[in-house]
């Protein structure tokens, strides 16, 4: 099995509902990411997946989270946008690309980060 790493980041606002803390105030990180994709074959010149394709379809994916703030979004609206809630949002997000994600994690700072993986 191939895995496959590729990087990007965003910039974004939020704010987590019902945490009792500094957190439950508007704050904004610059969010670091991680995606992980697998294969378990090459293309007959050697390559799983082009880092090119996976490095566009996620920055289109995180272009709608960059500079926004994250709550006001559909897909918080309901949950907060924690970093874990980010992860599975990202994830799906490429899922419905058709790529072949593995994992997301999403480092809100450079000590703290949460993953999603299925």
């Amino acid at each position: 099995m191939y895995e496959i790493l590729v990087k990007a980041d965003f910039s974004g606002a939020h704010n987590l509902r019902g945490y009792k803390g500094k957190c439950e105030e508007l704050h904004g990180h610059n969010w670091k990411i991680e995606a992980r994709f697998e294969s378990d074959s090459l293309n007959d010149i050697g390559i799983a997946v082009d880092f090119k394709v996976l490095k566009a379809k996620l920055k289109s994916v995180l272009k709608k989270l960059d500079q926004s703030h994250l709550n006001k979004l559909t897909f918080f609206k309901k949950q907060n946008p924690s970093a874990e809630n980010i992860a599975r949002y990202i994830f799906e997000e490429l899922k419905k690309k058709k790529l072949p994600v593995k994992s997301i994690s999403v480092w809100e700072s450079d000590t703290s980060c949460a993953s999603y993986t299925i």
